[in-house]
């Protein structure tokens, strides 16, 4: 037994050195697996490519030394690139003017101030920001340092040129108007419509007092021309026919040449000169809308003109004496339609006070601004032309239009 421990003993320590050798190898395996495990995660793909493309690089930049020749002639030329060469060049990342991404503007607000906030005020247009953004400071531009921002063009109120106040007017006992009152309006066109015996060309004729010479005429009311009564004991019957022309159903001229129916009016208000009368026929027949059609005629008597000649000859006659008002009591029912057309143009466009009576609805419609329509005596309906027409307020004034009386 002693003998055999020795033996026990040195086997035993065999043994361990075989297990610490065994652990030895194991460890030394572990270790190596290790250091192969991080040899692989230090080799990855990119690297090999990036070698492979350094490798590479010689050979690529040979091969795209004639591509950039090749542009840079086409740039030269004008010429542009195939869009397929640019998208594969921009898909490669190549391309000579990549895109650039830039920002947007944003708007400049105040420190603290709410975005949401001052866009609702800009849009309300309240609040003294805003009106101090919308007004330009012109002391920060010295250039228009002595710029005076213009006033609005503000229109004139229109002004009355006739007024009628509770108007009666009687042929010896028949009462042929009953309490007319209207405004008539400076520079505008007015139309008397209605059925005849109405009395419209018998107040047309009070305006500038052509009833004087009816025997047991009278009148009650007060009609003003520009504030003036027309029948006040200070009025003076030649000069009202002098402001207030007339011009009448019928050409009337004189049995003159026509420069002495023009001259007529002027002579008697004491213009005497050859040249300023020449100046008076040339103005009224250009006013007339005759002078290129007489001028070489004025020697001529003027019963040798058409009645559409005549008729303007009759209106240059009294505008010889340039009236504030001109009254016309049916100028083209004797005309023919073209001279009727000339002297309807001519209306619209002499930019003065006419009051014209007609029994024509389609021309007091083209021609005038207001109309009144006048029944049995009365004034029925006054008021603009196109409202008149349209929209009728009296029952007997849309019967009138529409053709049921008249």
């Amino acid at each position: 037994m002693a003998d055999d421990k020795p033996k026990i003993e040195e086997a035993r320590s065999g043994e361990s050195l075989e297990s610490a050798k065994e652990s030895s190898d194991s460890i030394a395996g572990v270790s190596k697996s290790l250091d192969g495990t991080k040899e692989s995660s230090d080799s990855i793909p990119g690297d090999s490519q990036a070698d492979s493309s350094r490798d590479d690089s010689p050979l690529k930049a040979e091969e795209e030394k004639p591509q950039e020749a090749s542009d840079a002639k086409a740039q030269e030329a004008g010429e542009e690139k195939p869009q397929e060469e640019r998208v594969e060049k921009l898909q490669e990342g190549r391309d000579e003017k990549p895109f650039k991404v830039e920002s947007a503007p944003t708007h400049a607000y105040a420190p603290g101030e709410s975005p949401i906030k001052a866009d609702e005020e800009k849009k309300a247009g309240g609040g003294k920001k805003a009106d101090e953004e919308a007004t330009l400071d012109v002391s920060k531009f010295p250039a228009f340092s002595g710029f005076v921002e213009p006033e609005p063009e503000i229109e004139p109120e229109p002004t009355v040129a006739i007024s009628a106040r509770d108007v009666s007017f009687f042929y010896g006992d028949f009462q042929a108007l009953r309490r007319i009152s209207l405004e008539i309006m400076t520079d505008e066109v007015t139309a008397f419509i209605g059925p005849s015996g109405c009395g419209k060309s018998t107040f047309l004729k009070l305006l500038n007092r052509m009833n004087d010479f009816v025997l047991g005429a009278r009148l009650a009311g007060e009609i003003l021309v520009g504030g003036t009564s027309l029948y006040g004991p200070e009025a003076d019957p030649v000069d009202i026919r002098r402001r207030v022309g007339m011009v009448f159903q019928r050409p009337n001229p004189f049995p003159k040449s026509i420069y002495d129916n023009i001259c007529y009016g002027p002579r008697l208000v004491g213009v005497k000169k050859r040249a300023d009368l020449d100046v008076v026929v040339e103005k009224a027949l250009k006013a007339a809308a005759l002078w290129d059609e007489v001028k070489d005629l004025l020697g001529k008597s003027a019963f040798e003109l058409s009645g559409g000649q005549q008729q303007r000859v009759c209106i240059a006659r009294a505008l010889a004496l340039e009236p504030e008002i001109l009254l016309m009591d049916e100028p083209t029912s004797a005309l023919d339609p073209i001279a009727t057309a000339k002297v309807e143009e001519w209306i619209k466009q002499a930019g003065m006070t006419i009051v014209i009576v007609t029994h024509n609805m389609q021309q007091a419609a083209r021609v005038s601004d207001r109309t009144a329509f006048f029944y049995m005596g009365e004034l029925v309906e006054f008021g603009p032309t196109l409202e008149l027409f349209t929209s009728p307020k009296e029952t007997r004034t849309e019967n009138y239009i529409t053709g049921r009386f008249g």
